[in-house]
């Protein structure tokens, strides 16, 4: 009896010892398929590419030639007023927002630009090229010369050779400068010296700049800025494709 229950013992010993083994031989078989998928899925992973832009060269392109000057950089800022109420007029009269200008222009644009960055700016465009129907709108809505062009005279603007601008940071944050866009006052003049250092410096920084690059500014309006030469261009009725930007 004492022989049976030695035996009993030791079968139990047995089989508890191969049960043991066999959860064992488990956890490494489910460690192995584990570490296999995982190595299944690091392979199949693949890191997605960033696509730089590719953007349009000038190089042929007539000076006079109208461009979309986001074709040809990714280096400016745009706040298109007249494409909002957000303005002087206090009306929409552009169907959508968006800058072109003649090709010579956005040559001169993307020099003066690259030398903006070196000072951590960069330019944010109110208003580029302005159709001359456009120009009919605005006189309609404001037919004062102190504020608009008189349409059949026509604006530098409708020819492809005047810029609205501002100064950003980088990062898009605003640069300090004497009023908001369409300011129609002495704070906006540039013989106006009335006014922090900081903003006297951000004012002289855009002009100085501007007129390295072939523009020339206008006494009244800081943000304003005309092309060299381009007052000679005739005025262009040019207009966009909404459906196509």
């Amino acid at each position: 009896m004492f022989k049976n229950r030695v035996l009993g013992l030791s079968l139990l010993a047995l089989l508890m010892f191969m049960v043991s083994c066999k959860e064992e031989n488990k956890k490494e078989n489910t460690a192995a398929i584990k570490e296999e998928i995982d190595d299944i899925v690091l392979d199949t992973i693949v890191e997605p590419k960033i696509q730089k832009p590719v953007f349009k060269s000038l190089e042929g392109v007539a000076d006079t030639t109208f461009v979309r000057l986001a074709d040809y950089s990714d280096g400016f800022a745009y706040d298109l007023r007249y494409a909002t109420k957000n303005n002087f007029l206090k009306e929409k009269v552009y169907d959508c927002g968006e800058c072109y200008t003649r090709a010579k222009t956005v040559k001169a644009l993307l020099k003066a630009n690259e030398e903006f960055k070196k000072h951590g700016v960069k330019i944010k465009f109110y208003d580029c090229y302005r159709p001359n129907s456009v120009q009919y709108k605005m006189w309609k809505i404001v037919p004062n010369p102190q504020y608009v062009a008189n349409p059949v005279k026509g604006s530098i603007h409708n020819k492809g050779g005047a810029v609205d601008i501002t100064l950003v940071t980088l990062e898009g944050e605003e640069v300090k400068m004497p009023t908001d866009f369409d300011f129609f006052g002495k704070r906006a003049y540039h013989d106006n010296f009335d006014l922090p250092q900081e903003i006297l410096d951000n004012r002289k920084l855009l002009k100085e700049t501007m007129e390295k690059y072939g523009f020339w500014s206008t006494r009244t309006e800081w943000w304003h800025y005309n092309l060299k030469g381009a007052s000679n261009d005739p005025i262009a009725n040019f207009k966009w494709d909404c459906n196509e930007i």
